[in-house]
Formats: structure tokens, sequence, C-alpha cells
């Protein structure tokens, strides 16, 4: 599982390896300008091939140290060099200010606002990194410096065309912590980015939230010999993209027998005309490996659901009385709530019937925002057992003052970020959040945070598509109904979700997802 770090983590690992003896400032240096190098030349090979000019902006911190290190390398591969700085290094730390000075043996630094860009095959921004993280919000004449890089089309869609950006750590301007572009609104978006970002030992929470996989283009996470002052063995790391969950947790077959042993899912349908989005969580349930799946229907719609459905059973299910009575089948072991059952006070009535039941449950859309009135009169019947998957806007509903401070614009660093606000909402809620998005946050009440990051190659922008969600919930579900830990459950289900949209590409629509999850089992070797 990879570590997702914060940039005052990834500080510390840095001051460990230099305080046990392991390497110096500037020996880090050193290494990071040489990752940079070698990231760019296996990018661009055209540009290991023949020496070409150079635009280096260096910021005054450690960044800007790794700034002058490229600098000197690529001077040293014969490149034509022009380097560009804000301020000088007078206040940055002895190794910054070292490499500053060995750049000035063989070349010259001018200031940033006089920076141009005729002629330039790369671009390096070396100016904050994850520097920016450290209470203080870009100048001015950074933006400008941008803008002017930016105002010939060098940032785009599509393949980058020469000269080519890559960033040092985070495109400068983005906060490292939370992935949101830094300064007053309008100063900085559509001004900064890089087409490859090179950050060190481990990914950062602004490489996967927000805005982060949009501006930092292609991702390289290079070693520069920090291992062993490993992040597991630190109580405040316990932040990690999630490449692949299953490995955690014993193989999907575990409890081959009778189906029982694979459990009975219980899901509630919305009435006549709405009870699509509930067979679909259902399809995804029974796919991924519940023994049993059954829906409880609205009278209303069961003819409707018995016209769509073979291997999923269905009840009869008029109100909250009659839920009461499908609970107590104690067979019945997970239960999903939500997708399109309907919001007024029957639905509340259910949800606190299903919660009173003290089973695994998952929360979706209706039953969430049936509460958006009242949350408090949710979070009072909610357990460790449940899990919330909520949208943008549901979240926003249950926790609006979470949610008004992660949106607020963030203009010094380090700013709130979606992480943050999902480990807040999970100890309010008292059970698992899982925050949904392209950068999905699950967290658990005792601080437990995992973001799941379908970005980069792992992007699957097909999947913001009607009902995906529903198939989300029900996939969660049929992983609580086989006797998976809630947490795990949630982490696997937001993965196999996004191996299941990849499996499927383009054109790709809800319905689809549950039918592709066996090649994706397949795949795994599940």
């Amino acid at each position: 599982m990879t570590q997702l770090l914060t940039s005052t983590q990834m500080r510390r690992l840095e001051k460990e390896a230099m305080d046990s003896g392991r390497a110096t400032g500037l020996d880090l240096m050193e290494r990071a300008g040489q990752a940079v190098i070698d990231a760019v030349f296996s990018r661009w090979p055209a540009l290991a091939a023949t020496p070409q000019k150079a635009v280096v902006l260096c910021g005054p911190g450690n960044n800007g140290g790794d700034g002058y290190v490229i600098a000197r390398l690529l001077q040293g591969w014969g490149w034509h060099v022009s380097v560009f700085a804000l301020g000088t290094p007078d206040k940055a730390t002895p190794d910054a200010q070292s490499n500053h000075a060995r750049w000035l043996e063989i070349g010259s630094v001018a200031d940033l606002a006089e920076a141009h860009f005729d002629g330039a095959a790369l671009i390096v921004d070396a100016i904050f990194g994850i520097g920016l993280s450290r209470g203080f919000a870009p100048p001015p004449s950074v933006g400008a410096a941008f803008h002017s890089m930016f105002a010939d089309g060098v940032w785009g869609h599509g393949q980058p065309q020469s000269p080519f950006v890559v960033a040092v750590d985070v495109p400068s301007g983005l906060d490292a912590d939370s992935g949101v572009v830094l300064g007053a609104e309008g100063d900085w978006v559509g001004d900064i980015g890089a087409h490859l970002t090179v950050t060190f030992h481990a990914p950062k929470h602004g490489h996967v939230l927000a805005d982060g996989p949009q501006l930092c283009g292609e991702l390289v996470v290079a070693d520069i010999g920090l291992r062993g002052a490993e992040a597991e063995e630190h109580d405040d790391f316990r932040f990690a993209r999630l490449p692949d969950p299953l490995l955690a947790e014993p193989s999907l077959a575990k409890g081959l027998g009778h189906k029982y042993n694979h459990g009975h899912a219980l899901l509630v349908s919305g009435p006549m005309g709405r009870s699509g989005a509930a067979r679909m969580a259902a399809r995804a349930a029974l796919r991924i490996g519940a023994g049993l799946v059954t829906l409880a229907v609205p009278g209303s719609a069961m003819m409707e659901c018995a016209a769509h459905l073979t291997a999923i059973m269905t009840r009869k299910c008029d109100g909250a009385d009659a839920f009461d009575a499908l609970l107590g089948d104690a067979r019945f072991n997970a239960l999903c709530l939500g997708p399109a059952m309907g919001i007024g006070p029957n639905s509340r009535a259910m949800v606190a019937s299903a919660l009173a039941a003290e089973r695994p449950v998952v929360l979706d859309a209706d039953a969430l925002t049936a509460f958006a009135d009242d949350p408090a009169a949710l979070f009072d019947m909610l357990h460790p057992q449940a899990i919330l998957t909520p949208h943008g806007g549901e979240f926003a509903r249950l926790f609006p003052q979470i949610a008004a401070r992660m949106n607020a614009p963030a203009t010094q660093g380090p700013a709130y970020s979606k992480v943050d606000a999902t480990r807040e909402a999970a100890a309010v809620a008292g059970c698992i959040v899982l925050f949904k998005g392209a950068d999905t946050v699950i967290a658990a009440p005792g601080g437990r945070v995992r973001v799941h990051s379908a970005a980069y190659h792992r992007a699957a922008p097909w999947l913001a598509t009607a009902g995906a969600g529903d198939v989300l919930a029900g996939i969660i579900t049929g992983l609580l109904a086989r006797g998976f830990d809630p947490l795990w459950a949630a982490e696997a289900g937001a993965y196999l979700h996004v191996e299941a949209a990849r499996a499927g590409g383009p054109g790709l629509i809800a319905e689809d997802l549950p039918e592709l999850l066996p090649k994706v089992l397949r795949a795994h070797g599940l």
C-alpha cells in the first residue's frame, strides 16, 4: 500500500535521514535534481539526444535548491540554461545557498519578473514545491511569470508539445496537502500546471486530491534514499493511496461452501418507475459474491422488478413496519438503503430500523438526503458498522460546516483538504464515511484515512455517469455480506468500482458495471 504524505511528514522524513547520518541535505538535493533529469529524459527521449535550451525557475527555499542542481546538471549535458529566481536564497537553508553558489560559478541568475521562454525546449518549475504549505501565499510576481509562460499555449490539452514543463515536487501554487490552488481567487487557475511532476519518496496528498491530478500532468515518484525511516513507524502516517487494497485481506473466495456462508444482502427499492437504481445495486452485490440478494420492494413496483430480476429475490415491503418484519430474519446480514428509495418520513423510519438492527449497513443517496434538515438525528443512530457514501452535494447537506471550510478559497497553506474534511466527518458521524469523487476519501472514526485516486494511469472519466454511485453502494454491500471488515469493504469496493469502469472504457453506462465485475475479479486472480 503506497503511503500518501503531507508536506510536514515529508520534511520529517528528510530530517530523520539527515539526523541519522544516512544522508546530508546536499546529498538529498543532488539526488532529487538527478531524479528530475532522469524522469525528463525517460519521458521525452528526444531531449536526451541533443542538447537544447532550458529555463529553470527557482524559489528561495529548498525547492529552488533542487532547481539549481537541475540547472547545473543540464548545463553539464551541454544544454544552454537560463535561471530566473524569486529573490535570493539569503534566508534559505545552507544547502539551498550552497547550490545557488555552485550555479553562480558557471552561470547567472536573473529576477523571476524578467523570465522569458523563447526557444526553450524544457521549463523547470522549482519555485515552491511543498514549501508553499508553510503558511504563506504565492506573491503576484509568480502568477505573472506563469501567465507569461503559458500565454503562448505551452500548457494545453492532449499530447504536450515542446516546451515541456516539469514541476519539482508539485506545480508552484498548488498546495501539497490539499490539491487546491492557493492565492486570491482567479490569480492562478489556468496559469499553473505541468506536463510532468516529479516528487520524491512518496506521493503527497495534493497529487491525488482536488485539482492536483489535472495540474500535475503525469506523476513520477522518485527514490532519493529515504528508505529506513518508513512511514509505518509513525502513528501519524495514516494516509495511503490504494493501488490494490485486495492484497490486504484474504481472497474473495473465502467462505466457500453453502450460499449462506457468502451472506444474504437486503437492499431497499424505490416505488414504481424508480426501482432501477436499487436493481443495479442489487445486481452489483450479487456479482461481487454475496450468496443471496433480496430486494425489498414496494407493492407498486413488484411487477416492474420481477420483470427485470431473476437470480435476485424480491419481497414486498410497503413502509417501515413491513421492513421491520423483514429484519426479523437474521440471515439478512448486510443492508443497503438509499438508491432512489425516496425522501420522507417513511425513508427516515426505515433507516432508523436498519440502524437499530445493528448489522453492517450502507446508507447512500436518498437515505442520506432524508436527514438533510436534521443530520444530528442520523448521527445519533449511527454505529461503527455503518458506511455513509455521500457525493459532494450530500456531504454538504450532512456536514455543512465541514463542507464550507473545505470549499472556502485558500490563500495560504496548508489548506483544509478533502482528507481533513472526511476524517472530521467520520468522527462526527461515528462511522465510516466514503466521500465520493475521482479523489474518493474513506475515513473511519478512529482516524484511519484511505485515499482512492482514480487519476493518472487509473483515470476513468466515463465513470461520471448516472447510477454509477448506486452500483458502488451495491458492491460494498455485497462485500459486507461476505463478512469483510467495513473499512476494507469500502476500500475494496472503491477500487473494484474503478477497475470495472476501466475494463468497460468510454461509452460505459452504470448498468455495464456489475457485468464487468467477473472480468475484473478474474484479472486479479480472485
